[in-house]
């Protein structure tokens, strides 16, 4: 099984027809359906469903298709990685990011290390920490930065910064509640209130709000910190955010409070498999996080 075969099943799958195929890979049909056969008889499978108008992937093709577009994927950052060693400090950070970060504290700390290294380019894959992770350990980023907690064995982890969660609502929702004019909130006020919460949030809550025997009140789970602070912008219960997330709010008239309680704090941290080879741009990029972090101190500063 070549890369190249692989390419072409690809093509195959992308244009629906081994004669669509042909045109776009500036081949004759036979040649291309010979190849197809050739990959069937090594893999011992069959790959499409023969006989419609468009082809139809089997079971089998479907394995393939997934497969193949990852190992195709890996070459080509495979071969940009020696032309990055082979030129220096060039080429591209392939970099996960989650959401809360990849549209606030990135930008910033990219534009920065953007003027220092102008060759460097970027390509950013957004998630969950844990869907991060698992690009991170297929070789599809390099690096990521995520947020705790999470299963640190066979990572290298870099604290970038430490910051409070915050409480944020449409500003008729807290003058209903009698609550419009706070310097900060509690757990205790908290307890009274529909809350939004992201996923990643609600275990870390739900232990403050036990221990301090308080019941939670949770109006929306979700899996985003952008829906979060989208549902607040509308007025439909308290959103908690970490403090990097403020700029995801809208509305003018959302108000947000931190949340008085030093268990409800998030860490950032950059994180690279400790046994994988990294870049000399992604090398760059995490020591120029380091060296910037550790100028503002780990606050979670910009």
């Amino acid at each position: 099984m070549e890369l190249k075969q692989l390419s072409y099943f690809m093509t195959v799958v992308k244009e629906g027809t081994i004669s669509g195929a042909a045109r776009k890979l500036h081949l004759s049909q036979p040649p291309l359906s010979m190849q197809m056969k050739l990959l069937e008889e090594e893999l011992g499978c069959v790959l499409f469903e023969r006989g419609s108008r468009k082809i139809q992937l089997t079971e089998a093709g479907r394995l393939l298709h997934k497969r193949a577009g990852t190992l195709l994927e890996l070459s080509e950052m495979t071969r940009q990685e020696m032309q990055d060693h082979r030129d220096g400090v060039t080429g591209a950070v392939r970099l996960g990011a989650v959401s809360s970060v990849g549209s606030s504290l990135l930008p910033k700390w990219a534009a920065a290390f953007h003027a220092e290294y102008p060759s460097i380019r970027f390509e950013v894959f957004e998630g969950n920490t844990y869907q991060l992770l698992e690009q991170l350990h297929s070789g599809l980023v390099e690096a990521a930065i995520v947020r705790t907690p999470f299963h640190e064995e066979n990572l290298e982890c870099y604290p970038l910064c430490e910051e409070p969660m915050l409480a944020a609502g449409h500003a008729v929702f807290w003058e209903n509640a009698g609550l419009a004019d706070m310097d900060e909130i509690g757990l205790e006020t908290l307890s009274r209130m529909p809350l939004i919460l992201y996923r990643r949030w609600e275990a870390l809550l739900e232990e403050a709000f036990e221990q301090d025997g308080l019941a939670l009140c949770c109006f929306c789970r979700n899996d985003d910190a952008r829906t979060t602070a989208r549902w607040a912008d509308l007025g439909l219960g308290v959103g908690i955010l970490p403090a990097s997330s403020r700029s995801l709010l809208s509305d003018p008239h959302t108000l947000v409070y931190p949340i008085r309680d030093a268990r409800l704090r998030s860490r950032i941290l950059a994180v690279h498999s400790r046994n994988a080879h990294l870049s000399a741009s992604a090398g760059a990029f995490l020591e120029f996080l380091k060296k910037r972090c550790a100028e503002h101190g780990f606050t979670g500063a910009p």
